[in-house]
């Protein structure tokens, strides 16, 4: 089972390298690399550049926002599973991923979600937060719950059947292919109770100011992510809450 992990990076010179390195360290034998550059003004194409000779591959070029360099890694997989990595991140141990293959292999799952730690971002060691995800069911989507997105391993023919993440939303594309996996799809999804990242705080993962500005790639007048929140309308799948806002921003409508 080919694993691919997709870590799309703009202006990250003093994170990358480190993200690199928790995929490279990895002691499962069969994992796509695929590092995704907007363009970046900094350095951080240089340090990708490091490790060319172990990144199975890297795309460098100007897109409109980190879904789209998160999209044209997925397009570039040739991966079973595809797993995401942001370039302020690292993945939990070096068994990582032989675990999320083992529990695959164990369930024939299409969706296997983990738990993440927040952590300082100048002390890695020193957790802010412990996000467990805990178990899932279409009626805990429906009530606003969602696992932790750079947990979430999917199977590459499930994007293929159910589509990429939708570009026109700038910061909630995460939370719509999520609903449309999870609630509208009828997927096989496991919940795996082990650590899959830690995520610095102040990254993309994390700081919504940073994403306004680095997932548009410099778009502005992006909205604040907020709680997600639901209207209660009529809807054909029988789902109350029709529309999901973050704050007064609809970022996506079932029914």
């Amino acid at each position: 089972m080919k694993i691919s992990i997709i870590t799309s990076c703009f202006n990250r010179e003093a994170t990358i390298g480190q993200a690199i390195e928790s995929v490279l360290s990895q002691d499962y034998p069969d994992i796509e690399y695929i590092v995704v550059d907007g363009a970046s003004k900094d350095r951080s194409l240089e340090v990708i550049n490091r490790y060319k000779d172990r990144i199975s591959k890297i795309i460098s070029e100007p897109d409109k926002g980190m879904y789209e360099g998160i999209n044209k890694g997925i397009k570039a997989a040739t991966g079973d599973i595809i797993g995401l990595l942001h370039s302020d991140d690292f993945l939990y141990a070096k068994d990582t991923i032989s675990r999320m293959a083992q529990e695959f292999e164990r369930t024939g799952a299409d969706f296997v979600y983990g738990n993440g730690l927040f952590v300082d971002p100048d002390n890695t060691d020193k957790v802010i937060r412990n996000w467990m995800g805990g178990s899932y069911s279409k009626w805990k989507v429906r009530h606003r719950w969602l696992p932790l997105h750079p947990t979430c391993y999917i199977r590459k023919e499930c994007y293929d059947r159910y589509g990429l993440y939708d570009e026109s939303y700038k910061i909630a594309a995460d939370s719509d292919l999520l609903v449309r996996f999870l609630y509208e799809a009828d997927l096989k999804v496991e919940y795996l109770n082990e650590y899959i990242v830690r995520m610095r705080m102040g990254g993309l993962s994390t700081d919504s100011a940073r994403r306004k500005k680095n997932v548009g790639r410099g778009c502005q007048n992006v909205p604040e992510p907020r709680l997600l929140s639901y209207t209660h309308q009529t809807a054909k799948n029988g789902l109350e809450g029709t529309a999901i806002y973050f704050g007064q921003t609809e970022i996506l409508r079932m029914g």
